[in-house]
């Protein structure tokens, strides 16, 4: 997996890689094991929460991808309307 982002030819590092790959591997296994509490018939309020830890985590996640991108390609990219676009319409997907 690289490390770097092209935004129209210009390359930029993406210093969180590692650790965005960690946290959205350790959601994936929350998340396996919430399908396997409702598979085993778990109370609803026990599933409910652990739903809540994993929507949680990857609202994190997403902050420091936001947080990383904005660090490391929209302050290279500031007079690039197309770049600052891009990166709205993506938080207006994220956000809903």
């Amino acid at each position: 997996m690289s490390d770097h982002h092209d935004h129209n030819g210009h390359s930029h590092p993406h210093t969180q890689t590692k650790a965005v790959v960690n946290r959205l591997a350790r959601a994936a296994g929350h998340l396996e094991s919430v399908k396997r509490m409702v598979e085993d018939g778990r109370d609803c309020a026990e599933v409910l929460t652990q739903l809540a830890a994993v929507r949680a985590a990857i609202g994190s996640t997403a902050k420091l991808i936001l947080k990383d991108h904005i660090e490391h390609c929209v302050a290279d990219a500031a007079n690039d309307a197309e770049a600052l676009d891009a990166l709205n319409k993506a938080i207006e997907q994220f956000m809903g």
